[in-house]
């Protein structure tokens, strides 16, 4: 059996401490017991951004939030599918995912960092609703809607969260 290698460490803001593990070509990142994401499993990130393209369809300029960088399946998923006039603003809270993405996971983000229609925001996914118009926010901070991550994400999915995220969105 491969071992797990753990690569890194980050405390979340609000409390707890991500972990990022890699066990051959496999990488996961873990709270606590939780395994938030792991790079095996993609088809629920994916289908959130394609989703989401699909309903804005060919709009031009289209502008895109995603709350959380993850492993960048979501991020890879709307490239794939927006135009290339879109911009796609991915915020991340924790610095760190960001430099696993750039460093140890930089093969499995592919080109996507690099894209010039991608602009990261290190910072809150609720700070950045509050940046402008959006066509789209996908909020994939969580496993769900509750605060599993951060329990200051229990913010974004209540009434008041989701009118904040429905006043920023174009008509």
């Amino acid at each position: 059996m491969v071992p797990r290698v753990l690569l890194g460490t980050a405390q979340v803001p609000g409390g707890g401490e991500l972990r990022l593990l890699q066990r051959g070509a496999e990488f996961s990142i873990m709270l606590g017991a939780n395994e938030l994401m792991n790079s095996r499993l993609s088809g629920s990130e994916e289908a959130l951004a394609e989703q989401a393209c699909d309903r804005i369809g060919a709009r031009p300029g289209v502008r895109m939030l995603i709350g959380g960088l993850g492993m960048g399946f979501t991020l890879r998923a709307a490239l794939a599918r927006l135009g290339p006039d879109a911009e796609v603003a991915v915020a991340e809270i924790v610095p760190a995912v960001i430099e696993w993405a750039q460093g140890p996971m930089a093969a499995l983000h592919g080109e996507s960092l690099t894209d010039p229609r991608t602009r990261i925001f290190e910072g809150d996914v609720a700070t950045a609703i509050g940046e402008g118009e959006w066509d789209a926010i996908l909020l994939d901070v969580d496993n769900g809607p509750d605060g599993i991550s951060r329990p200051g994400n229990d913010r974004l999915y209540g009434a008041a969260g989701l009118a904040r995220a429905r006043a920023a969105l174009r008509p």
